[in-house]
């Protein structure tokens, strides 16, 4: 058997790396994806844990706001084998959604440009397919 998640969303906060007794380096954070269909906005946040090397990485490069391609599998909670059940502050119930990183791609620019500012670097000649 086998599954695998894929998501591109952006970060909701700062990663947060630590290390394990042994020494292996894991970075943890956040992820939004949204949709929106008939005038209503859909977000679905993920917590998404990177090892090893590319936990490094994405401690150094990516920040709130970067935008992220993560493939990985989803981690259920052992007690359910869904997602992690929580009650808010208000009463009302939310989902986490774990996912353990294979693989995380940083789409945004180095520079943290905004998507709207890449979008008006590129000119109409090189949206042409040929």
């Amino acid at each position: 058997m086998y599954q695998k998640i894929i998501i591109i969303g952006n970060l909701g906060r700062d990663p947060e790396m630590r290390y394990t007794p042994d020494g292996k380096p894991v970075t943890s954070f956040s992820v939004a994806t949204s949709r929106k269909y008939r005038d209503i906005n859909e977000t679905t946040w993920f917590r998404v844990s990177v090892w090893g090397n590319q936990a490094e990485s994405c401690n150094q490069y990516l920040q709130k706001g970067s935008k992220v391609l993560v493939e990985g599998r989803l981690t259920p909670d052992l007690s359910t084998g869904g997602p992690k059940v929580y009650q808010k502050k208000d009463g009302s119930f939310g989902a986490s959604f774990e996912i353990h990183a294979d693989s995380v791609r940083f789409m945004s620019s180095r520079a943290g440009g905004t998507e709207a500012e890449e979008e008006d670097s590129v000119s109409d000649d090189d949206n042409i397919p040929f």
